[in-house]
């Protein structure tokens, strides 16, 4: 076991735990807010709502008679209903008993079915409803690429010749046409494989030729928490030259050489701000999501390539933008079932389950990259949180709406010995599955 990376690669332990306890407080805190609110105005009473378990730090009783506070241990929270005997909202038994009609209606159990399974759900619902406002926010923040493409700016390269310009409309790359934006899809990999091109262009209201370098040079547009390439220091904007002392040109053969490599140490000659140095990595083998559903393996060292002209943006309107965002939304979602599902399979290695230690890493990681990427993670967080809670195990939310479920169907709740069996195999397997989640956090590559 290698604790040495378990420690941040930036070696700030309180940074990386405070990225952490923040991204988790504020999922954790809209979710049971869904409990609490939805449960309000369904007429069921919350006496309790904790962030954190454990010691109560602070804590005060608002005009309603609810108790709001802060605990010792920052890891979840909860929502304490009237007659729920504990946090995981297991009925207290005769908790109702001795109560008037109108009292017991403002219990969890005395409640009409509607609005149990309206409180219930509302903590994923409200989840996701946080995952699309924050991709609408950020999509309003930096806009959408223009049509037609046009260069906004040009990043520096150690390649010449560079005529291309600001503000050059891009009409063909090498003979190949350049399509609307939203249609780009396989036009960057249909461009002929030479390291120059030929561009034409519309500036000044004429149409040119100019040579200037393929667009995917191997140049880093972003690097990947938890990655070999942030591990051995690579930043954005670096540009790979080499890799084992063959020249490196276009972005696609450094995915080559890294595939190549097996996972073998690679030594990348990188041009930094006018100049040269060298840096030392490994691939790690990964599972990779494909975009007709599926998995591939590959090995990578955790870089993104991009144009190295950035693309004029244009603002798009809140409707187009929370569009977007439910799409990409969605695709966590499906993304994260696709992955479970292919693990319990075999289809795909088990060390893709990851736990808490993980996601404080990434949480450090993609905090020491800028608010913006942090952010965009917590909405990916807020997805799977949602989207875990939603599974069929008692315990969970999705437990209590398959009760519910029960109850819909029979006409009576299961029976307290059944819930009580349920709820101690609910417990059971969730233990389980963060024993097995830690476990790959700290044994798994």
């Amino acid at each position: 076991m290698d604790l040495g990376g378990l420690i941040p690669s930036f070696g700030n332990v309180f940074v990386t735990l405070g990225a952490f306890i923040l991204a988790l407080s504020i999922i954790v805190a809209i979710h049971e807010y869904g409990h609490y609110i939805v449960g309000r105005w369904s007429g069921i009473h919350a006496e309790v709502f904790s962030l954190g378990f454990g010691p109560v730090l602070f804590q005060r009783t608002d005009r309603r008679g609810t108790v709001w506070q802060v605990a010792a241990v920052p890891l979840g929270g909860f929502v304490k209903f009237k007659g729920d005997a504990n946090a995981a909202s297991a009925p207290e038994a005769g908790a109702t008993i001795g109560m008037s009609p109108e009292e017991r209606r403002t219990t969890m159990q005395g409640a009409p079915l509607w609005a149990r399974a309206a409180t219930v759900s509302a903590g994923p619902i409200f989840n996701f409803i946080l995952s699309i406002i924050i991709f609408t926010g950020l999509l309003l923040h930096t806009g959408v690429p223009r049509d037609p493409l046009t260069v906004e700016a040009l990043t520096e390269l150690p390649y010449t010749p560079m005529e291309l310009q600001e503000g050059d409309e891009l009409i063909s790359i090498g003979g190949v046409v350049v399509p609307p934006v939203d249609d780009m899809s396989g036009f960057w990999d249909s461009l002929p494989e030479e390291p120059y091109l030929t561009y034409e262009v519309r500036r000044d209201g004429a149409v040119v030729a100019v040579e200037a370098p393929h667009p995917f040079p191997a140049m880093v547009s972003a690097v990947r928490p938890l990655s070999a390439a942030l591990a051995a220091g690579l930043e954005v904007g670096d540009v790979i030259t080499s890799a084992n002392g063959a020249p490196i040109v276009r972005f696609n053969e450094l995915v080559d050489v890294v595939t190549e490599s097996e996972g073998g140490v690679l030594t990348l000659g990188i041009w930094r701000d006018g100049e040269s140095m060298e840096i030392k990595l490994q691939a790690k083998r990964e599972d990779l999501p494909l975009p007709e559903g599926g998995f591939e393996t590959r090995w990578l060292i955790g870089i993104e390539g991009a144009p190295y002209f950035e693309n004029q943006a244009e603002g798009i309107g809140v409707v187009r933008a929370a569009g977007l965002a439910v799409t990409q939304t969605w695709n966590v979602a499906s993304t994260s079932i696709s992955m479970l599902y292919n693990v319990v399979k075999g289809e795909v290695a088990a060390c893709n389950v990851r736990g808490a230690v993980t996601i404080a890493r990434v949480s450090g990681d993609t905090i020491r990259m800028g608010w913006v990427t942090f952010i965009g993670f917590i909405a990916v967080i807020s997805t799977a949180v949602g989207l875990l809670n939603l599974f069929p195990i008692p315990v969970l939310d999705g437990g209590h709406l398959l009760f519910h479920a029960w109850e819909a169907v029979t006409g009576k709740p299961p029976s307290d010995q059944a819930l009580r069996v349920l709820m101690t195999t609910g417990l059971t397997l969730i233990l389980g599955f963060m024993a097995f989640a830690l476990f790959n956090d700290f044994f798994c590559p």
